[in-house]
């Protein structure tokens, strides 16, 4: 509580902090604020630029939002399809519309968004990619596996690098120094170039919930090496404080000193740690699935949807199809802000300036 305190003072943190909590919010409730489902798809309109919302009429009168649907031409003189408004019939956006049928949180059935149009009318907030997809929903829908892989990530890397820094640490000597080494070889290898190599000899037939797990596995078990070195370090300066010792006079086990005594006392860098390591398993997961070794479509991650703007074209005429990096790019950004802010209040020396 006093760190949420500390960081609600510092405005850059509490922006941090508010923008992740938003983010984390609208993937939880994705299935409800979408107004397509994660497999919806409508070929005819393919690459189809955002929906035009309106709140004034011809006449210049005030109006519930509408909008009109798009008719998909093709334009002998530039050689390309082009997008109309169909002006003949207008769609007014309701709110909790009746849709695609989903479980809210995984377990309440359900069929109601939170906006939509009806009578044949549909609404792409932003657009939608070569496949008729509205990129807005997959947005939200690809925010969970890019804004969880993460935090998956950290269950496996925080216990095993706590517990093998930690004994090594605690007791020294010849096996210090083996954990140590063989820490230095997996630090030693080149973790992105590693995760091309296992990505690319996994098997065609995986499903993506397999794939996406088999990359958190990956992704852990290179990570933990780096912080169980930095823990074996802070290990070795607090084993030989007098309630360590007082706990070894009254007989109490090694592994319970480790648990119970040493390693709580280095919670300050673990959640400083946690929250600076986030982003850099964001960024490895939105590098594989950009270079299509990651998630694969049709489902969504926002790295394979920037896959899809790295074409020339696309950038130029469709830069709607950009917005998954702008998410990547605010998500670690808030990430590095509030990690910044989280080490400053635990950091003593900050604090006694």
């Amino acid at each position: 509580m006093e760190i949420l305190q500390k960081i609600f003072k510092d405005k850059f943190a509490k922006s941090a902090f508010i923008v992740l909590a938003f983010l984390y919010l609208i993937i939880l409730f994705a299935d409800f604020i979408a107004p397509y489902s994660s497999t919806y798809s409508n070929r005819d309109m393919s690459y189809a630029p955002p929906s035009k919302i309106y709140t004034i009429t011809e006449e210049g009168k005030w109006s519930l939002p509408y909008t009109y649907n798009y008719i998909r031409e093709y334009e002998p003189a530039l050689m390309q399809t082009i997008y109309k408004q169909d002006r003949s019939k207008k769609y007014y956006i309701k709110p909790f519309v009746k849709g695609e049928k989903y479980k809210l949180l995984g377990i309440i059935p359900c069929d109601r968004h939170l906006f939509g149009v009806r009578n044949g009318g549909y609404i792409y907030p932003l657009g939608t990619d070569i496949n008729g997809r509205d990129v807005f929903s997959r947005l939200l829908f690809g925010g969970r596996i890019s804004m969880t892989i993460g935090f998956l990530s950290l269950f496996i890397v925080f216990p095993i690098g706590l517990l093998y820094g930690g004994i090594s640490g605690y007791f020294g000597g010849i096996l210090d120094t083996i954990m140590m080494r063989f820490a230095e070889a997996i630090m030693a290898i080149p973790s992105f170039y590693l995760l091309i190599i296992l990505a690319a000899i996994l098997p065609s037939g995986m499903t993506s919930i397999q794939r996406f797990c088999l990359i958190v596995v990956i992704l852990a078990l290179i990570g933990w090496a780096g912080f169980a070195r930095v823990v074996r370090g802070m290990v070795l300066s607090i084993k030989n404080e007098e309630f360590v010792q007082a706990e070894k006079t009254m007989g109490a086990s090694n592994l319970r000193i480790i648990l119970k005594h040493i390693l709580p006392q280095t919670t300050s860098y673990v959640i400083i740690a946690m929250t600076l390591s986030v982003p850099s398993y964001i960024l490895a997961e939105s590098g594989l699935s950009f270079l299509g070794l990651g998630i694969q479509q049709p489902d969504a991650s926002w790295g394979n949807m920037l896959k899809e703007a790295q074409e020339f074209t696309n950038i130029l005429y469709r830069p709607w199809l950009l917005t998954p990096g702008f998410l990547i790019f605010i998500a670690v950004l808030s990430f590095n802000l509030l990690g910044d802010a989280i080490r400053d209040f635990l950091d003593p020396k900050s604090q006694s300036k």
